[in-house]
């Protein structure tokens, strides 16, 4: 059973990566909670956000997505499950993002993230998301 859930965290860590790349929006809306929260700590930059509401992450989302010039992905790493009970949970994972711009490729940022989880009726929702970046976008 534990192994169970712990796969259940984990793809939905994945799938939030998967439709982040793709601007799949309702995938988006899949995986967060109504009431979700981004925060970002960059060095020199402190604690930008936080973004607070999924309404408000979407439009973020699509304003980062609409700056960039190349196909941004977000490979994670390390998903490690740290904390779970029956309906939270607190999943880490370790960030190398890259660009390709068709030409090639280059690496935009590490980083850390933690995501704090909620479950509800349609599975494990992220209700926290911190991004640790090692360095400033």
């Amino acid at each position: 059973m534990i192994a169970f859930v712990i796969a259940e965290l984990q793809q939905a860590v994945a799938k939030y990566a998967h439709a982040l790349d793709e601007l799949d929006v309702p995938g988006l809306e899949a995986v967060l909670t109504e009431d979700t929260t981004w925060t970002f700590t960059m060095p020199g930059r402190g604690v930008p956000g936080p973004v607070a509401g999924r309404a408000a992450v979407l439009d973020f989302v699509r304003e980062g997505h609409a700056a960039r010039t190349g196909r941004v992905r977000h490979h994670l790493g390390n998903v490690a499950v740290t904390t779970t009970d029956a309906a939270t949970a607190e999943v880490r994972a370790c960030l190398v993002q890259t660009e390709n711009n068709g030409e090639s490729a280059r690496t935009i940022s590490t980083g850390v993230y933690t995501f704090g989880l909620r479950r509800s009726d349609g599975g494990w929702r992220i209700a926290e998301l911190a991004l640790a970046l090692d360095n400033a976008l």
